[in-house]
């Protein structure tokens, strides 16, 4: 009972701290899952990535949609699954692959509970159109920081290290992969949902549906 205690200690005061050290952005979604809500705010200084999303809910592209990809340690991944793409793709291999170009800024970056668009192994890390993670992520060490930094030729922001050394992340994906958004209500949920038993592929083993909205 006590290791459950401080682990939602932990939760509630991470995501207060996700939540402190970010600006004011002018919209909201809501995730809805059996497993509970998760609210998330849009990033304003990703535009494109914003209002991909928006438009998504309006023209229901999430409809129906899973959370189909579960690595505990790293990501939730929901909307269409890569192979599903990929397949698409290959039956049609005259059509332009559609992806959005990246957006890249540091205030957007790989904490926890980090809302990203995924994508493929393009040059440009352009997104794909209809598919978005949840960071889990993992402890992270000044000693991780500092080997990302010289092998990947990118510099972390003081916030940044802060974030990721008392809460974790996924410094990895950064400048690889757009942030959009960040959960300002429900990390537990996800942290549950990222828990579930899944196969060798990753798959859950049971369906985890959820519905997208725009809120207040």
């Amino acid at each position: 009972m006590d290791k459950l205690v401080l682990r939602v200690i932990f939760l509630l005061s991470a995501s207060s701290l996700c939540i402190s050290s970010l600006l004011a952005q002018s919209k909201k979604v809501l995730f809805q899952t059996s497993y509970g809500d998760i609210k998330v705010e849009l990033f304003d200084f990703t535009p494109n990535h914003r209002d991909l999303i928006l438009n998504a809910i309006k023209d229901s592209v999430y409809q129906d949609a899973l959370f189909n990809r579960i690595i505990d340690g790293f990501v939730v991944q929901g909307g269409e699954h890569d192979l599903d793409i990929e397949a698409r793709e290959k039956e049609n291999p005259n059509l332009q692959k559609n992806r959005l170009p990246a957006e890249f800024d540091d205030r957007a970056f790989h904490r926890l509970g980090a809302l990203g668009a995924g994508r493929d192994a393009n040059f440009e890390k352009a997104s794909f159109l209809n598919q978005i993670y949840f960071v889990v992520g993992k402890v992270v060490t000044e000693a991780d920081l500092n080997s990302l930094e010289q092998n990947k030729g990118i510099t972390f922001t003081k916030e940044q290290r802060i974030e990721y050394l008392r809460n974790g992340g996924l410094p990895r994906l950064d400048k690889d992969y757009t942030v959009f958004g960040q959960i300002v209500s429900g990390l537990d949920v996800i942290m549950k949902i990222s828990r579930l038993p899944t196969d060798s592929n990753n798959f859950p083993l049971e369906k985890v549906p959820f519905k997208l909205s725009e809120i207040n």
